[in-house]
């Protein structure tokens, strides 16, 4: 984080006098972010096109994710849009009589998501009626995550809580301690078999059994440094990703990192900030840092592979490995698609202009992006 980005942390605890710091909008002030890179022209060397599109509505000042299982895609708005497409054909379409601020959680058979009160909505995912209410204890910022007879949902102030899926009974909650000044973030849980894994304020990588709530284990991501509060802020903005027994994980102003899933060993880190978040495949692990630079990093040792830097400054989301290709989005609803052997630009696909603020989805031969403005894209990449 620059002194300027710094600055203008400060200034907005100052006049919030609040204890959690707002996650930064890079493109919100110009005394406050770089100028984003222009996109040069590309010589395609693959292919990236829209399948089908729809719209639910706008996302507002929050980030909305869908939900994708099998064909069928289950996305939110912030005025209580809660829609399925299949094949991007409109299923059905509520209205859940209040805002909604975060994405959707399925499982196939129920659909979840949660309101800026802490309220969390469920509704049977194949009508669309509503089957059951919950409450948690602050504002529902990220998607719940739904398998296994379990609602898992996080609040705002980094507590998660696990609900029957059956009924909404709360089952168990799980909390630890956080630092004074955190990130808001719109950060989910992941599902790993037996267990949600959960990254936190302050750094740290938790496994949560699923049958109790318990923590299984306790890693650090990132260690927080430097003088002052701001400059500790050392959180897990995006969701860890796992692939057979590796799970990899990111900081914002901190490492990236990958441990072994059953016992929480470290494999390798290195030092490298992203809010966005990480991907992996069978040789590499791919983020994108909070400068705008996508980085391709051997999946055994953390080494650097290769580095892509022509989309500096531009916002981007977590990039999504597509077998021998590459995806991630950016500020203007630009998706630009990778080669995984060298990060030279395969192609590129618009949308509707506005901000992919949250985590594509793979899905398919390709993947789901939701924009700002509430537009869904369903992409195949070749």
């Amino acid at each position: 984080m620059n002194a300027l980005s710094l600055l203008a942390v400060a200034s907005a605890l100052l006049l919030g006098a609040c204890s959690t710091v707002e996650k930064l909008n890079p493109f919100s002030s110009s005394t406050s972010r770089a100028k984003p890179a222009e996109l040069a022209a590309i010589r395609a060397t693959g292919d990236l096109r829209s399948v089908w599109q729809a719209s639910v509505g706008s996302a507002g000042e929050f980030t909305f994710s869908p939900a994708v299982v099998g064909d069928s895609v289950y996305a939110a708005a912030r005025d209580g849009a809660v829609a399925r497409f299949d094949g991007g054909r409109q299923i059905w379409r509520i209205a859940a009589g209040q805002p909604i601020s975060g994405g959707v959680g399925s499982d196939g058979k129920l659909v979840v998501v949660g309101t800026p009160k802490g309220e969390v909505l469920a509704f049977d995912a194949a009508t669309g009626r509503e089957t059951w209410k919950a409450r948690v204890s602050s504002e529902v910022l990220a998607a719940p995550a739904v398998a296994d007879g379990l609602a898992i949902v996080r609040s705002g102030d980094s507590r998660i809580f696990g609900f029957d899926a059956v009924d909404g009974k709360r089952r168990w909650v799980y909390q630890r301690s956080t630092p004074t000044l955190s990130l808001r973030s719109n950060v989910g849980v992941v599902l790993a078999g037996k267990v949600t894994l959960a990254g936190f304020p302050g750094g740290k990588l938790v496994a949560i059994a699923n049958n109790n709530g318990a923590a299984v284990w306790e890693v650090t991501v990132a260690l927080p440094k430097g003088a002052t509060e701001l400059e500790r802020v050392a959180d897990v903005t995006s969701s860890p990703v796992v692939s057979g027994s590796t799970v990899c994980a990111a900081a914002f102003q901190g490492r990236v990192a990958c441990f072994d899933s059953n016992s929480g060993n470290t494999i390798w880190s290195r030092n490298m900030s992203s809010s966005a978040g990480v991907d992996i495949d069978r040789r590499y692990v791919y983020v994108a840092d909070d400068k705008g630079a996508v980085h391709a990093l051997d999946r055994n040792s953390g080494a650097s592979v290769w580095r892509q830097d022509k989309l500096s400054s531009r916002d981007l989301s977590r990039p999504v490995a597509l077998g021998g290709q590459v995806a991630v989005a950016d500020y203007q609803g630009v998706v630009h698609l990778l080669r995984s052997e060298d990060g030279a630009f395969a192609a590129r696909a618009t949308t509707d202009g506005s901000a992919v603020r949250a985590e594509p989805v793979r899905f398919g031969t390709g993947l789901l992006v939701q924009t700002a403005n509430g537009g869904l894209y369903a992409l195949r990449a070749r």
